[in-house]
């Protein structure tokens, strides 16, 4: 419906035609139809996060078994809309905790990559199979990255002195009305929202000048099935970039229309949302720069041999 209503005002309404009018009926039909899945899907996630708080989840994770904990840690990511750099004050508060320093990067690892804002984007540009092979390698990345992480024992490269947290962490459920539940989770929504609705328009606009201007050749040529090292050059790319899934989205959709393989777009995006420069700044005050390496080596890796099997399986 939204794709022949705004085709139908684009070239009948303001008789728009070419380049700029695929341009224009690209930026209106893609601004529209992210909006609509965002703020369904967030205010569906916010309703259901309003049973579940951090400091139950921390609580609820000490004690468990390793592999219990990085599963739940990166179960965790999926329902905290945070980028790479806001993930950081509650990666702090599971060290505060207690929690082994691998469940805490299973979390910082899964938190940007793998939350409810790029699930609702997947899913509204490539559909339910392409979202669940993401949702699934993206937890993976997180899950094994802490995991190895915690398995080379490099708490002594934590260099903020965190001052634990005493005793057992009480925490208990706020009960609240179905009402209350709603009212709460539509102002989340909203103010979320308000935040990124922006970012999804400039990324759009981006994204509706490629695919208006830019030849389908240009691109196929350096990030298509020929350069065996597209994936590779593709994270490389995405690690210095700064940016949440809102805003480099749109970019994704239109960089595999005009031929790059699917796999070499979302390591992309997966290296631009869960690695960065300003994440690796803030990082650098908590811990040394030599874990700072090992975790960017070890989730890079994880997405580029992701990059990999999506083009192999798709």
């Amino acid at each position: 419906m939204w794709y022949e209503l705004s085709q139908e005002f684009v070239y009948s309404t303001i008789g728009l035609d070419g380049k700029l009018a695929d341009a224009t009926h690209f930026f209106i039909y893609d601004t529209i139809k992210i909006w609509f899945l965002l703020l369904t899907i967030i205010f569906v996630v916010s309703f259901l996060r309003t049973w579940v708080n951090s400091e139950y989840v921390r609580a609820h994770l000490q004690g468990k078994s390793s592999f219990y904990s990085h599963v739940g840690a990166s179960l965790f990511g999926i329902i905290t809309p945070f980028c790479s750099c806001s993930a950081i004050p509650l990666f702090l508060g599971f060290i505060q905790a207690r929690i082994p320093l691998g469940v805490t990067f299973s979390y910082l690892i899964s938190a940007p990559m793998n939350n409810e804002i790029a699930i609702a984007m997947l899913f509204g540009i490539f559909g339910w199979k392409v979202t669940s092979i993401y949702i699934a390698f993206g937890l993976s990345v997180a899950i094994v990255g802490g995991w190895l992480i915690g398995k080379l024992g490099l708490e002594k490269e934590i260099l903020m002195n965190v001052k634990p947290i005493e005793g057992e962490l009480e925490a208990s459920l706020v009960k609240l009305t179905l009402k209350q539940r709603s009212k709460e989770a539509w102002e989340y929504t909203l103010d979320i929202f308000k935040k990124i609705y922006i970012y999804v328009m400039i990324g759009v606009g981006a994204g509706a000048w490629i695919h208006g201007y830019i030849p389908t050749d240009f691109i196929a040529s350096y990030t298509g099935e020929g350069n065996p090292f597209a994936v590779i050059i593709a994270v490389l790319m995405g690690i210095p970039m700064y940016s949440n899934a809102a805003g480099v989205m749109p970019l994704i959709e239109v960089l595999t229309s005009k031929g790059m393989l699917l796999g070499t777009a979302l390591s992309f995006m997966m290296a631009v949302t869960a690695l960065s420069l300003p994440e690796a700044l803030i990082l650098k005050k908590i811990i040394s720069l030599k874990l700072i390496g090992i975790f960017f080596s070890i989730v890079g890796g994880g997405i580029i041999a992701i990059g990999y099997l999506f083009n192999l399986i798709l």
